[in-house]
């Protein structure tokens, strides 16, 4: 039997596809949609692309090719823009998202979305690499670790349904656009993977950071940078949220723990 939260997600999405594909006339609108679209959807798929190759071999191979030693200073600030800027964005940058052409306000997820993707594109696929590997798993630690990898962005997957497809995409802005209505924001994430923490996208993402089977120093400042952007970010999210949810969300951060999962309570012994 399928899960209601997935069932929910799912008529959401589907309600937003018929919506899109039933679009009122207007030729410009539509193709501004279409074109921001496929834009999204295009950075989007490589950003991923670029980050599964990137960090499945440690940082070890990428096309950046900056002399040293300003390779140092480059690849610190590739490093160093996608967390400055991503918080940005989702923070005081959201009213100029809103304010990003005739209509901002409808596509601001996807443009979010495209400059996020671009960001990681750009750390991934342009870092200079050091050459220097410390560590190739091999073997039976080889199998562990690429399972132990696909399995994080699996669960980043998941969590990425769970909170709201369309938003983590940035398929809302231009499926409503195209639909010419207003977007719809899922509710408040709280089933599924947000039923056992707080924040499952960005512990999905720093555990990807640390299952890798080839480590090098590239690998290293990479994972420890990105791992404190996971612990760090999601308390400004969390701000915003009490914001819009009160206390909503503040009942469900009293039950819910923040990144770590709770160790589930000892039951008593009977006497």
């Amino acid at each position: 039997m399928s899960n209601p939260a997935d069932i929910s997600h799912l008529s959401r999405l589907t309600a937003l596809l018929r919506a899109a594909l039933a679009a009122p006339e207007g030729a410009r609108r539509i193709a501004i949609a279409l074109m921001s679209g496929f834009v999204c959807h295009t950075l989007f798929a490589l950003a991923v692309l670029a980050m599964i190759g990137a960090m499945f071999f440690g940082m070890s191979e990428s096309v950046g090719r900056v002399p040293w030693p300003w390779a140092v200073a480059t690849n610190a600030a590739l490093l160093v823009q996608f967390p400055l800027l991503h918080s940005l964005l989702l923070g005081r940058g959201r009213r100029w998202l809103m304010r990003l052409g005739r209509h901002g306000a409808t596509l601001a997820t996807t443009h979010y979305a495209i400059i996020a993707s671009l960001q990681l594109l750009c750390l991934f696929a342009l870092w200079t690499p050091s050459g220097v590997i410390w560590w190739r798993a091999q073997g039976a630690a080889f199998v562990v670790l690429c399972l132990a990898y696909a399995s994080t962005w699996l669960l980043l997957i998941k969590a990425s349904w769970d909170a709201g497809v369309e938003v983590q995409s940035g398929a809302l802005g231009w499926l409503s656009l195209a639909a010419d209505r207003a977007p719809r924001f899922p509710d408040m994430p709280q089933r599924g993977l947000f039923a056992i923490i707080r924040q499952p996208i960005y512990l999905s993402f720093a555990l990807s950071l640390w299952t890798v089977p080839v480590w090098t120093p590239d690998q290293l400042a990479v994972a420890s940078v990105l791992t404190a952007y996971c612990l760090l970010a999601p308390r400004f999210k969390e701000q915003r949220f009490t914001q819009i949810y009160g206390a909503r969300f503040e009942t469900y951060r009293a039950r819910v723990p923040y990144i770590l999962p709770r160790r589930p309570a000892r039951s008593e012994p009977r006497s």
